[in-house]
């Protein structure tokens, strides 16, 4: 009772004839009588609503850290455009070692250097599409004269270091596209697709097959079973990058039909230099070697996963560029994409630090915040996506930096980067809300977890109120959930 009596009186404060005190009112009555006995009940939920200079108009928990899922993609793209600038792009260089002769021969190995362009190989709405990728590639070696290659194709990752995954990250989730991890070199965001499909009844082995990108020094063995009707999906890939064997574990049952799954890929180097490698011998470039890549000890690798001799400092080429920062942060938020933000988060830490480990990347973005003028007791941060559940943010952090965004000279490009109802992860959220295009926010979610925070513009597109609401240790159907949220949010508007 004290609780509510405290936000009845902030509400009195703001006045009554106040549509934005009124609406932030609704807003928090609805979320309370759905805490008391509707689909929030027993849930930890934290709201706040300030005005664009951080007036408080209605709060709840605010100042509890919860688990935030993707919302944390807020403080990764806005701190890396901050940062590094919404026109920042990475750079692949090629570089080779050995001789080139006059008659075009590069008697040598030919290095595809990975910057951490995410983008390489993907099929997305930003990344340039695999063939012309490797046509650019093509004409840098056309422009020095080389017309063929005597040695190897080699996938240099050697910029960033540590782990692909983050320490904390589930173990199954570390089989999946959206926990593969991401890498100085990759490829296909270090993704593998695979045609699954029931077998002929429970208890039979589930036929998949690989389809894209080939991996043809993994060894693979399927170990998963078709389940009874209503026993649902829970194919996982079970793989690593200490060694090329992969295991597909779990089931999938009798009720559900045919699809393409994603899984993790661990060798993004070695499979951008196959590609590459595959892609030269299909346009009439003679190869005498194979592909290659570097092992975490230096050393080159091939198929056969046998360490040769050390890889050299190759001398460069030349170079091709990613998309902007700016439009890979819109993919970043838009679609949610895990393998984009941990790509960021660790390009921050090899900008600032020069290490792209993970303690690394939380350092420089924490540098950032406070260069923002954030104090770092709401927060606690793990990794880029939001994957880990030992990340913490309250909702009073989440809409400070918010705030603070707008002061930012990228904040142009952060605020562009946001969704709509209807786009992306909000595709159907909201979809008949008048005056929608005023919405801005960001979707995060996971088991027994939802969030949304973002900002809701005045009719001049400049932020009028900023909200964070976040609920934690839900136990109803995500639907419902999500129905209750997004009511809120369209309390919200005034």
């Amino acid at each position: 009772m004290k609780k509510m009596l405290s936000v009845w009186v902030l509400a009195a404060a703001l006045g009554a004839a106040s549509p934005v005190a009124s609406a932030q009112g609704n807003a928090f009555s609805y979320l309370q009588s759905q805490l008391r006995s509707g689909a929030l009940k027993g849930a930890a939920v934290g709201f706040i609503a300030t005005d664009a200079q951080g007036k408080v108009l209605a709060s709840l928990d605010a100042d509890e850290r919860r688990v935030p899922a993707s919302n944390l993609k807020l403080v990764t793209t806005g701190t890396a455009l901050h940062a590094l600038g919404p026109d920042y792009r990475f750079q692949t260089r090629l570089g080779y070692t050995g001789t080139i002769l006059d008659d075009g021969t590069l008697q040598g190995d030919l290095y595809i250097i990975g910057g951490g362009d995410p983008t390489l190989g993907a099929e997305d709405n930003i990344a340039l599409k695999t063939d012309a990728l490797f046509w650019r590639w093509k004409k840098i070696l056309a422009d020095k004269g080389i017309t063929r290659i005597t040695g190897r194709i080699i996938g240099d990752g050697r910029a960033w270091e540590g782990n692909l995954e983050n320490d904390s990250w589930s173990y199954n989730d570390t089989g999946t596209y959206y926990g593969t991890g991401a890498s100085a070199l990759c490829f296909y965001k270090n993704a593998t697709d695979w045609d699954v499909q029931a077998g002929e009844k429970a208890g039979a082995e589930v036929p998949v097959h690989q389809t894209y990108p080939e991996t043809p020094w993994m060894h693979f063995r399927n170990y998963s079973f078709t389940g009874g009707p209503g026993t649902g999906n829970s194919l996982y890939l079970y793989t690593t990058d200490l060694a090329p064997y992969a295991e597909m574990r779990g089931t999938f049952a009798t009720d559900r039909k045919p699809k393409t799954e994603h899984f993790a890929n661990k060798y993004g180097a070695l499979t951008c230099a196959y590609y590459f490698w595959k892609n030269l011998q299909a346009t009439g470039w003679e190869v005498g070697g194979g592909y290659a890549d570097i092992d975490r000890g230096g050393y080159l690798r091939g198929a056969d996963f046998v360490p040769g001799e050390k890889a050299a400092a190759p001398t460069v080429l030349g170079a091709s560029d990613s998309p902007s920062l700016k439009d890979i942060a819109r993919e970043t938020n838009v679609r949610s994409d895990n393998f984009y933000a941990e790509s960021l988060f660790r390009a921050m830490g090899e900008s600032a630090t020069e290490t792209a480990v993970y303690d690394s990347c939380t350092v420089a973005v924490k540098e950032v915040l406070l260069g923002l003028d954030l104090p770092l007791d709401g927060l606690q941060m793990e990794d880029g996506s939001g994957l880990s559940r030992q990340n913490q943010l309250s909702p009073a952090f989440l809409a400070a930096f918010l705030r603070q965004m707008t002061h930012s000279p990228a904040f142009p490009a952060f605020l562009a980067s946001l969704p709509h109802p209807g786009e992306g992860t909000l595709a159907g959220v909201l979809p008949q809300l008048e005056g929608k295009e005023r919405l801005c926010f960001k979707s995060g979610s996971m088991e027994g977890t939802l969030c949304y925070s973002g900002y809701i513009l005045d009719e001049e597109g400049k932020p009028a109120v900023i909200f964070s609401l976040m609920a934690n240790n839900t136990t109803e159907r995500p639907s419902q959930v999500r129905a209750v949220l997004t009511r809120a949010i369209a309390l919200l508007m005034p």
